[in-house]
């Protein structure tokens, strides 16, 4: 998969959650996710449970709560969405501080808002405790598709480069005494994005050249072979299992 590759999301720690094979996690948090949007609206309590579930898994990945919240705010566009729902839907109308809001829309913003939360709080989780690249060893080891972890290897790795790339220019710009203020800089702008497009494009093409040069063939040579062991499987399992038993309660009781 080549160099390592760190990123914002992930905290280094030593926690035996860390030490999981990414494909273990990925598995976990991907049927953890499946039960949770398979459970009913209706049973609240279960959602606070899996609430519970997860801050066990914060704790002994030693992720602290403030951590976790702020990076919880990706999912504010969504909730600003769900919020609407209770005045925008049809159906049985009650009333609550005045308002007259749908009742099938205030279970619809509590249905987005529960398992919304709950999903990009486990995505968080596992960002947080697996760096980028053992991600994408992780998705190789459950036999995705190999061009699309290419794919995706090489996304991360260019955002970065493009990221930088913007960063310089605009340095550059800023240096000569310009600032956009207003429509009549908009032409400037334009010609940076063009240039950016240009100058990444090039390079992507003196990359693949590089690779070419050095016998690649279409697939990307493993370096490190992930493998887990029963036990390792087992304790990965334990979040979602867990999260099932409590789903199964939720459509009994």
């Amino acid at each position: 998969m080549g160099a390592g590759h760190a990123h914002k999301l992930y905290r280094h720690g030593h926690s035996a959650v860390h030490a999981l094979p990414p494909h273990c996690k990925l598995v976990a948090v991907f049927c953890f996710v499946l039960v949770v949007v398979s459970t009913p609206r209706e049973a609240m309590w279960a959602f606070a449970l899996y609430a519970a579930l997860l801050g066990g898994v914060a704790y002994a990945a030693r992720v602290p709560a403030g951590y976790l919240l702020k990076r919880l705010l990706i999912e504010v566009p969504f909730v600003a969405f769900a919020v609407l729902m209770p005045f925008v839907a049809q159906g049985e109308r009650v009333e609550v501080l005045g308002m007259s809001l749908s009742v099938s829309g205030l279970w619809g913003a509590w249905n987005v808002i529960a398992k919304g939360t709950l999903g990009v709080a486990a995505s968080v989780l596992l960002a947080s405790t697996t760096e980028l690249r053992s991600l994408l060893l992780g998705l190789q080891r459950l036999r995705l598709p190999p061009m699309l972890v290419q794919i995706a290897s090489f996304m991360i790795r260019y955002g970065d480069v493009i990221t930088d790339e913007m960063r310089r220019m605009s340095i550059a710009r800023r240096s000569r005494g310009f600032e956009a203020r207003g429509v009549r800089h908009w032409g400037v702008l334009g010609k940076t994005a063009g240039a950016l497009f240009i100058r990444s494009y090039e390079r992507g093409e003196r990359v693949h050249l590089a690779m070419v040069s050095r016998g690649y063939t279409g697939t990307m040579p493993v370096i490190d072979e992930v493998t887990a062991t029963r036990a390792q499987w087992s304790y990965a399992a334990a979040l979602p299992v867990s999260a099932l038993a409590v789903c199964l309660l939720g459509w009994t009781l």
